[in-house]
């Protein structure tokens, strides 16, 4: 037996979300979300990217698997029970906005709805698998976004309110851990998904985005300081996308820019999340970029009064940086921007891997802040085979996962407070940035295929075994 560095109690688990997997996207009251009018496929990609997507269906056009997902909704029961037999401590699910309050600002919530999220938590607690609960994962109700633009209207706090509210209230002695936003810091680079909306013009989308994350502040502070009030003991935190950013080299210009860019991209959501107040190069960038937040007497205090209890983040890439870039460079970085690193192979889908970059995230993360740290997302999208007897070995799902967790062991070692690792996808599920089932993530594969065929059915695959000997030994044996 190797030397255990992962504390007793560690949260080993899987992670999902409710507009990816669940399915049942018109049943029990449920309404429309974003993720519902978001076609499958990469024209997914151009429409997040684009100004002024009219969030229309197009069924003749397009198909949206979103609908279906992997029918979480009616087979629940059986999927937690794969979880289980894997030794899951944790479950990181979301709630979809819209099945409880079908068009988002009613003044009741849905019950069928919310019974339907009692029966997933008792099913949890049967196996003792504690839910981690996101609040808000893309899945702003389609009403919201029509009517009122998303997150740029100020009344969507109000909403958000009265939703968070409803959930600490329902699920008080069901969930003790909760996270606000997820991947709130993306906002700005892909405000469809995180803010609801599709930017008027190339020139108003950093104005409206900051404004819209502004709103998302204060909702998060006052959620988390409800969550306080409702249930005693409850642990609030915020989500990030985590990506370190690397200088291209030592020319001082680059090193530079490669610090600004981790400063705005890494920090700045995370330091109003747990300082509790907008970073100190925020007045500079936004004068430079003509950013004006319109604000409410007593948002800053609020905001001050509702920091988070622990910070969770997603980790799935580096990313390196230069100040000027040529054309031919220009595209050729990882999804979030930058270049292409030399030093770093890349998945099916371009997304680098670099294992250290998680052990860098998580010394940054915590040296900065000095708050439990939980890693909630982390995985390989990759395309998956079915071998003719049925099996389906991942051996480089295992390899990528093993060099992260062995990363995070490092992490640990050098002081990093870590509490908790949910790899993303547990389960295969609809891909958020392209709509794909293809690009498969889980331990456990899904029956189901981009051109709508499949039964839906359930395999273990080769790394099911392999995370259930991680859980079983506290990260040991790897």
């Amino acid at each position: 037996m190797k030397e255990q560095v992962f504390k007793d109690g560690f949260l080993w688990g899987g992670a999902t979300a409710a507009n990816q997997f669940e399915g049942g996207f018109d049943e029990g009251g449920r309404g429309l979300n974003l993720a519902d009018v978001l076609p499958g496929g990469k024209a997914r990609l151009k429409l997040m990217a684009s100004s002024g997507f009219d969030f229309e269906m197009d069924t003749e056009k397009y198909s949206y698997p979103n609908h279906e997902g992997i029918d979480f909704y009616h087979r629940y029961k059986e999927d937690i029970a794969l979880f289980a037999e894997m030794g899951f401590k944790v479950f990181r699910m979301s709630i979809a906005w819209s099945r409880i309050f079908p068009k988002g600002d009613e003044l009741e919530p849905n019950e069928e709805g919310l019974a339907f999220y009692d029966r997933v938590f008792d099913e949890l607690a049967k196996y003792d698998i504690e839910p981690l609960v996101t609040i808000a994962h893309y899945e702003t109700p389609l009403h919201l976004i029509k009517e009122y633009g998303g997150w740029k209207d100020r009344q969507l706090i109000e909403f958000f309110d009265r939703y968070a509210e409803t959930l600490f209230t329902r699920y008080k002695n069901k969930v003790k851990y909760w996270l606000t936003f997820n991947e709130i810091n993306g906002a700005t680079h892909m405000p469809l998904f995180g803010l609801g909306f599709s930017p008027e013009s190339p020139e108003t989308r950093l104005q409206e985005s900051f404004q819209g994350l502004h709103h998302q502040f204060v909702a998060s502070a006052r959620a988390v300081q409800k969550a306080h009030e409702i249930i005693p003991g409850s642990q609030v935190g915020c989500m990030l996308i985590y990506a370190p950013v690397y200088a291209f080299d030592s020319n001082p210009d680059n090193v530079m820019h490669a610090r600004q860019e981790a400063d705005l991209f890494n920090f700045f959501c995370g330091d109003v999340h747990v300082r509790g107040g907008y970073p100190y190069f925020a007045d500079r960038y936004f004068n430079e970029n003509d950013i004006n937040i319109e604000m409410e007497d007593g948002d800053l205090e609020t905001i001050k009064a509702g920091t988070v209890d622990f910070i969770s983040f997603s980790y799935y890439m580096s990313r390196t940086d230069k100040k000027e870039k040529s054309a031919e460079e220009l595209g050729q970085g990882n999804l979030i921007g930058g270049v292409k690193n030399p030093f770093l192979e890349a998945s099916d889908w371009g997304w680098e891997i670099d294992p250290v970059g998680l052990r860098i995230a998580l010394n940054e993360l915590y040296g900065r802040y000095q708050l439990p740290l939980m890693i909630v997302e982390n995985g390989l999208g990759a395309y998956d085979t079915v071998d003719e007897d049925g099996s389906i070995n991942d051996d480089y799902r295992i390899d990528y996962l093993r060099e992260h967790i062995r990363e995070m062991s490092e992490a640990v070692k050098d002081g990093v407070d870590l509490i908790g690792y949910t790899s993303w996808g547990c389960i295969d599920l609809v891909s958020a940035s392209t709509g794909e089932y293809s690009k498969r993530y889980g331990f456990i594969y899904v029956d189901k295929h981009d051109d709508g065929s499949g039964t839906m059915e359930r395999k273990k695959k080769k790394s099911f075994d392999w995370y259930k000997q991680v859980i079983e030994t506290n990260g040991a044996e790897l």
